[in-house]
């Protein structure tokens, strides 16, 4: 079974994560999608990630029950930092019927020279790319090219979606009503929680 894997820490999930979801469902070939939520990017900040549970909540209650959509908190029990390419070694291991497919952003397909053996991921997954705002047109890293030959991605029409998850969280933070970025259970959790809030 074709499985896009969409990694993120998903901090918060608004309707352009779930938006990008359906896309791909639709128009990609993929049978289900797993949002694998993350414990900390190694590559980011740790400043304002909500902590793991609560955003896996936060996903489970934006996915509303879809069965063709589920998230998974493999990470959360992997060692940490977590990986993108240890956590697919993972998986492929545990479900050797599903074939994985990884779901990302041109801004982080323009960073893939910096990720942990970027090279057997590139080699060994398909990747399938959505637009991101200011990183469409970025070249790629001369180690990453040189790759192309052997690898299988695709850079999608998915339409470009211009909400950020940092956005909507200094947004909150500024007393801001933001209920129509989020599906109403996940805004309702995060007003409840007060998440965000200064």
């Amino acid at each position: 079974m074709k499985t896009g894997l969409f990694f993120g820490s998903f901090n918060p999930v608004h309707i352009g994560h779930t938006a990008i979801a359906n896309y791909f469902l639709e128009y990609a070939g993929l049978k289900q999608i797993w949002f694998v939520v993350s414990p900390h990017n190694p590559l980011k900040k740790r400043a304002s990630l909500l902590p793991e549970y609560h955003r896996l909540e936060l996903v489970n209650l934006a996915l509303d029950n879809d069965p063709r959509i589920r998230a998974t908190d493999i990470e959360f029990r992997l060692p940490k930092p977590s990986y993108t390419i240890d956590t697919l070694a993972y998986l492929s291991e545990k479900y050797p019927q599903r074939e994985f497919v990884l779901i990302m952003g041109t801004d982080n397909l323009v960073t893939l020279y910096k990720w942990k053996n970027f090279e057997h991921l590139v080699r060994n997954y398909e990747i399938i790319v959505y637009p991101r705002k200011g990183s469409e047109n970025q070249q790629l890293h001369p180690s990453v090219e040189k790759l192309l030959p052997e690898a299988r991605i695709t850079v999608s029409q998915a339409p470009l979606i211009e909400i950020s998850s940092s956005f909507l969280r200094q947004a909150i933070g500024k007393g801001k009503n933001m209920r129509f970025f989020f599906r109403e259970k996940v805004w309702e959790y995060i007003r409840d929680m007060h998440f965000y809030e200064s």
